[in-house]
């Protein structure tokens, strides 16, 4: 568990206006710090089963509410997904330079061979 100090501070980076506790972005951070906490804790004592079945459902609840944010406001989605350096991020990443990509590769007009047949023909 976090401490009240850290869980405040990552409310404060997080908020999304002066009051907030509780938005998507906020739980998502806290979700996450208790995510790296439990991951540590777990490299130690391999066989702490009950402490797994509980990561195990901070990830899920942090998916169910990335996917909730995602799909409300995308572009809160992609911010907290960099500040916080997740997976899903580097993922978008790697696809929006791949579509750069191919958008600055000139596409070749393809010839018709149908064209071509007729050309000859004549």
């Amino acid at each position: 568990m976090l401490d009240k100090k850290r869980k405040e501070r990552i409310i404060k980076k997080f908020r999304v206006h002066e009051t907030d506790t509780g938005s998507p972005q906020v739980q998502i951070a806290i979700l996450t710090e208790e995510i790296k906490e439990l991951t540590e804790h777990l490299k130690q004592h391999k066989h702490d089963f009950s402490s797994r079945r509980g990561l195990l459902k901070k990830v899920s609840e942090r998916r169910k509410l990335l996917k909730y944010l995602q799909r409300e406001n995308e572009k809160d989605f992609r911010e907290l997904a960099e500040k916080l350096k997740l997976k899903i991020a580097q993922r978008m990443q790697k696809e929006e330079e791949e579509e750069r990509k191919k958008e600055k590769k000139p596409i070749e007009p393809e010839k018709d061979s149908d064209e071509d047949a007729i050309d000859k023909v004549e």
